[in-house]
């Protein structure tokens, strides 16, 4: 497992638990199997942890270009919702690739799932 991001964004210790740390995005895909990006949740951040969404992207953002690092057949997931431009350019996340409508639609269906169990569970949720 690997995580990549501006230093200002990544938990310290990460390396410490068998996690593999990068500031080079390319570097840090590379001939990765399955790539997850996740959103960039500038509402929760306090100061500027990132210059902008701009030098984000240039630097962190999921390109065409930059998934060819990965083995040709990696698959692009990413939780939703997304902030196109920012962590990841629309030609990836619509491309070949990208397993992110599934993805989106099953991780809805596996909670409703959840929640239909717990509230069916004897006495109901509480």
């Amino acid at each position: 497992m690997r995580a990549v991001g501006p230093k200002t964004l990544l938990p310290a210790h990460l390396d410490q638990m068998g996690v593999g740390v990068y500031t080079d995005l390319v570097e840090g895909i590379r001939d990765a199997d399955v790539i997850i990006t996740l959103r960039l949740q500038r509402e929760r951040m306090k100061g500027a942890l990132i210059p902008s969404a701009q030098e984000y992207f240039k630097y962190f953002g999921l390109t065409q270009s930059k998934l060819r690092a990965a083995k040709p057949d990696a698959i692009v997931m990413h939780p939703g919702p997304m902030n196109r431009g920012v962590e990841i350019d629309s030609v990836v996340a619509d491309g070949p690739q990208s397993v992110i409508l599934n993805q989106v639609t099953f991780g809805i269906a596996v909670r409703m799932a959840v929640m239909s169990i717990l509230a069916s569970a004897k006495g109901g949720a509480r």
